[in-house]
């Protein structure tokens, strides 16, 4: 897998996430704060052992757009 970098939020720093990743499969590839807190992730369904979760603000997401 290639990938391209898209851009990453506004209010980070140099070297800060999160940030956003297009590949070459046509799919995405977010960098973001990885949830530990266990009833957050009681609340997600069907996490798969190989799957994570990550918080991103919204104004990454809308770097989608853009591609």
């Amino acid at each position: 897998m290639r990938l391209r970098y898209l851009g990453k939020t506004g209010g980070s720093e140099d070297g800060d996430c999160p940030a956003l990743y297009a590949t070459d499969r046509g799919t995405f590839v977010v960098q973001g704060k990885k949830i530990t807190d266990r009833q957050i992730l009681a609340e997600v369904r069907n996490l798969a052992d190989d799957e994570d979760v990550v918080e991103v603000p919204a104004d990454v997401l809308h770097l989608v757009e853009r591609t």
